[in-house]
């Protein structure tokens, strides 16, 4: 009995699909929802406890989609009648909730992926971390569905250690009701950034932002029309077209610290994969001086900051509104040799372009 029982444990620990998807946010649930419609066989894997994580435990009270919701459906599924252009948090939760029901969708939670490798098959090793033990996974297809956000980038800066405030990364960041009367710093002036900035200043904190680099200030309207011209005018007329109309909404920015990049917002968006700032409301705060625009820090001293023009300051607290960076090159070691091959390249580089999409 005590054999049989060891065999069957060793069994459950070794699986068999054809389609093994990384990942359980929005493009590898619409991944699996396809392959279940097509009743291919699949597994998906995720490292948190749910679905969507950083929607649902990393990201700030405030956020909506920045994008209209007709891009922003899965697969085979509309946004319920009467849901608003811009999603909010808890809608588009919701509806991918929604979502895995409708299909029936069972991701594997607490498994984090160690390794991956590929020979007549991939091979893919995950650490189940709610029970302490590691599982194999062997299918003839990897899809990569983890996403570019795997964990928050904060840069190096001497001195960061010092400070007695609040540090934090932007994804640990949810409302700023208990900064009220206090000052913050917020490093990043994209659109995460920007709108915790206005975020905080909403609730009676005093916001700055460090600007580190050129960017487009765009509205959700903007954003909204380019992505329908898209469809049917090339993307440097689409680029002037917005340009003109941000230049007419919010002349020039550089009196207040903002400078405007040389090159168009969807081209930048596609060669860099930077997007432009989405404007909630905190161009007029900074207008009118209520959240100011800094010079880039150079380091930080206990509750001070000294700036690159000599100035010194002193906050309470700092978010670092600085971006994600993915996790995937820790597991898939076999990445830089599969690419090699031309024709896998281009395989694997639709893959992702197309779960981007999503």
């Amino acid at each position: 009995m005590r054999k049989a029982m060891k065999n069957q444990e060793t069994q459950n620990m070794k699986q068999e699909t054809v389609v093994l998807i990384v990942g359980a946010g929005p493009a590898g649930l619409a991944t699996s929802a396809c392959l279940n419609l097509n009743n291919i066989p699949n597994i998906v894997l995720e490292k948190e406890d749910c679905c969507a994580f950083l929607w649902k435990k990393r990201s700030y009270d405030r956020l909506k989609l920045h994008l209209a919701k007709e891009f922003c459906e899965l697969p085979n599924m509309p946004f319920p009648p009467g849901a608003p252009t811009f999603v909010t948090k808890q809608g588009f939760i919701q509806y991918l909730d929604d979502y895995i029901g409708h299909y029936n969708l069972a991701p594997l939670y607490h498994r984090e992926v160690e390794s991956a490798s590929f020979g007549r098959n991939w091979t893919v090793a995950a650490k189940n971390t709610r029970l302490d033990r590691t599982e194999e996974y062997v299918s003839a297809f990897l899809v990569v569905a983890s996403g570019e956000n795997g964990e928050g980038f904060v840069p190096q800066i001497l001195g960061l250690d010092s400070i007695s405030g609040d540090v934090m990364h932007s994804s640990d960041y949810r409302n700023g009701k208990k900064y009220e009367n206090r000052d913050v710093l917020v490093v990043g002036s994209r659109s995460s950034g920007m709108e915790i900035a206005f975020d905080l200043w909403n609730w009676g904190a005093h916001a700055s932002i460090v600007a580190r680099s050129p960017v487009h200030i765009l509205t959700k309207r903007m954003v909204q029309v380019e992505m329908v011209l898209l469809k049917c005018v090339p993307l440097n007329i689409v680029d002037n077209i917005v340009l003109m109309l941000s230049k007419l909404k919010y002349g020039s920015l550089s009196d207040y610290g903002i400078q405007r990049p040389d090159k168009g917002p969807f081209y930048l968006k596609m060669e860099t994969g930077r997007s432009p700032v989405i404007d909630v409301g905190t161009i007029n705060k900074i207008r009118s001086r209520e959240i100011k625009i800094i010079p880039v820090h150079k380091k930080h001293r206990w509750n001070h900051v000294d700036f690159i023009d000599g100035s010194t300051k002193t906050f309470d607290s700092v978010v670092f509104a600085t971006g994600y960076k993915s996790t995937v090159a820790k597991w898939l070691k076999v990445l830089d040799t599969y690419l090699s091959n031309s024709v896998n390249r281009y395989y694997f580089r639709g893959i992702t372009d197309a779960l981007y999409g999503l």
